[in-house]
């Protein structure tokens, strides 16, 4: 057998990294191989499309184990065991109970309750928690921020009354002022001295985590990857040197510090990212001299990104979070919560939240995501990746750190115009068709309506409402902007109807009329495709008998000169008429009076809505 081993690999020698460069110039065919191959990522580097053992021989962290420090193959040595968590909104403590109760017989072992902070009562809490035992289940909570000590004395004096094993418990509860300061603009970082208080009141809770940091809210607010791994490390620091300042012991502090991630559908990028922040971190804290490297670890719970989210075709949000699931349970995240597909438009069903639990739980029964330690550790591509994007966070780590820490950039409003600067480029890349929404921006369904669907705004639990007086996160959703373009045409008189004049070379005809229903499909237009017509005058024909509001001429960028301004002078103004491409012969159309092109160049978004202008589509019904 051995020698076979040894006929095997010297018959079928190993190609060096230039022989398959030289192979893929020859497939490329002249193309340019940087502009082709090479991924140039949000987060200010480039992925080559392969990667080879050699790539690797100067990352250290590649020698590193699971669940040895640094931690970047993760806390755990033998399983990825993962909680799988719900959260519930909490009216009434009786329902919220009952619904508790019901879900941890069909998969959650994580429950997530989010209270108002009027109601924290000693009363509200037994019959919250009446027959739920917390030494099987992880609890989270999530109040107003000046009851978070109140809420943990009445945890605390609740478990040792039903004599639970205190120091088996596990759960958090979700104390971060600086939050609050990034989503509403308020300056409560006087709220940050009870911190300490917090912990004290936690004692006899050693599983129970109670400073969190909610980078979620950077990723549901439009922020790259680079950036909340950034700015979700210079929270925590922040929160280290408060505690620490505070005479918080720095093993005790670390312990208690928890970490609320976003994830999002890029998804070996989002896999990195929990990696690298785990060993990022890990150097972070041990620069306080824990007493033991179990202090170092990162504990992070991962939310399913809402910012991708849309309200049409909403199904296809399915398909986003099972990805973004699969990123953070590869990824080694401790509790996943998975945001039901229909909150863009509605308080979520029980039919999307079975859903969204049961995808965690495939996961787990079906794909054995949870036997595997580090299942990306060692993958040449995610180790590099892994590294790339260390550098990159770890670059506006200091960056934060250089300015004075994340509460003073917070307070200055830096870190929310940072955030809100990248929401505002990836709202004009998806008017551009840079950066693409399934069935938004990019095939969306064309005979869907809304049905009455409205998006949903955001609040908070804690009961305050109040405008602040510094900047708040934008959240608004990536595909918003083309919901209300859409959702606007249905309210119009008529629903305009675009009709193809397909008419030429087969190919192009074809590709530019699949183009172009797409393309205006998007702001909600009843799109007509057609096989082809022998001539111009048979196609416009054909579209004022379908009652057509504009005419799209799909041909090849040679027969344009031939087709386009005879086509444009036989409707004489009966329609809108608008040419798919950008034709050499363009500036000769426009010379003849036609002004509107579609293709890859133009700004979807903006033509859309100058579309709808013409067409009156805001004049409602």
């Amino acid at each position: 057998m051995a020698n076979m081993k040894e006929k095997l690999f010297s018959e079928f020698q190993a190609p060096t990294t230039q022989e398959w460069l030289d192979k893929i110039e020859v497939d490329l065919k002249g193309a340019d191989f940087q502009k082709k191959l090479v991924w140039r990522t949000n987060e200010g580097f480039n992925v080559q499309p392969f990667y080879r053992r050699e790539d690797l021989k100067d990352l250290k962290a590649v020698d590193s184990l699971p669940g040895e420090f640094p931690f970047i193959r993760g806390n755990k040595k033998d399983n990825n065991l993962w909680f799988v968590r719900q959260d519930i909104d909490v009216a009434d403590a009786k329902a919220a109970n009952e619904k508790a109760l019901d879900i941890l017989n069909k998969g959650v072992d994580s429950l997530g309750f989010k209270i108002s902070g009027k109601d924290i009562s000693k009363e509200f809490i037994a019959t919250l928690l009446d027959g739920i035992l917390p030494q099987y289940v992880e609890l989270n909570f999530k109040t107003c921020q000046r009851h978070c000590v109140e809420l943990a004395q009445i945890l605390v004096e609740y478990f040792k009354e039903k004599n639970y094993p205190l120091a088996d418990l596990k759960g958090s509860i979700n104390f971060d002022p600086i939050s609050k300061i990034l989503c509403k603009g308020k300056d409560v970082s006087a709220v940050l001295e009870s911190a300490k208080t917090l912990i004290e009141a936690l004692a006899e809770l050693p599983g129970y985590k109670c400073i969190n940091v909610n980078s979620v809210a950077l990723n549901n607010a439009g922020a790259y990857i680079y950036q909340e791994l950034g700015y979700a490390l210079a929270w925590g620091a922040e929160y280290m040197n408060i505690l620490t300042e505070a005479g918080v012991d720095a093993t005790e502090a670390a312990k208690r510090i928890k970490f609320n991630m976003g994830v999002s559908d890029n998804y070996f990028m989002e896999i990195a990212k929990f990696r690298a922040a785990r060993m990022l971190w890990a150097q972070i804290v041990k620069q306080y001299e824990p007493k033991c490297d179990c202090a170092c670890q990162m504990h992070v719970c991962a939310f399913t990104s809402e910012y991708n989210q849309t309200l049409f075709d909403s199904y296809v949000n399915l398909l986003r979070s099972q990805t973004e699931t699969m990123s953070a349970a590869i990824a080694n995240v401790d509790s996943i919560v998975v945001t039901p597909f229909d909150k863009p438009y509605e308080t979520p069903t029980d039919f999307a939240e079975r859903i969204a639990r049961n995808q965690q739980l495939l996961l787990k029964e079906e794909a054995h995501f949870d036997k595997l330690v580090d299942v990306a550790g060692g993958s040449y591509t995610i180790e590099h990746l892994t590294d790339a994007i260390a550098k990159e966070g770890w670059k506006l780590f200091l960056e934060v750190e250089n300015a004075g820490g994340f509460l003073a950039e917070a307070l200055k409003g830096n870190i929310v115009n940072a955030v809100n600067a990248s929401n505002d480029k990836r709202h004009a890349d998806a008017a551009k068709r840079k950066e693409f929404i399934l069935g938004t921006n990019q095939f969306p369904n064309f005979t869907e309506t809304s049905e009455g669907k409205t998006p949903q705004e955001g609040c908070c639990k804690c009961g305050g409402h109040e405008a602040g007086e510094l900047p708040a996160l934008n959240k608004s959703r990536l595909a918003s902007e083309f919901e209300t373009l859409r959702l606007a045409t249905e309210k119009a008189k008529k629903q305009p109807i675009a009709f193809m004049l397909t008419i030429g070379n087969l190919a192009m005809r074809q590709a530019r009329a699949q183009f172009s229903c797409n393309f205006l499909a998007a702001a909600g237009y009843k799109v007509i495709d057609n096989l082809g017509f022998k001539t111009v005058e048979e196609g416009v024909d054909a579209a004022l008998k379908a009652n057509a509001d504009i005419v799209v001429i799909c041909s090849s960028d040679d027969e344009y000169a031939e087709y386009a301004i005879p086509a444009f002078k036989y409707l004489n103004g009966r329609a809108m008429y608008v040419v798919a491409g950008a034709p050499a012969c363009s500036e000769d159309l426009k010379a003849a009076g036609i002004e509107n092109f579609i293709h890859v160049r133009v700004n979807q978004l903006e033509t859309l809505k100058e579309y709808n202008e013409k067409l009156k589509v805001n004049s409602e019904k």
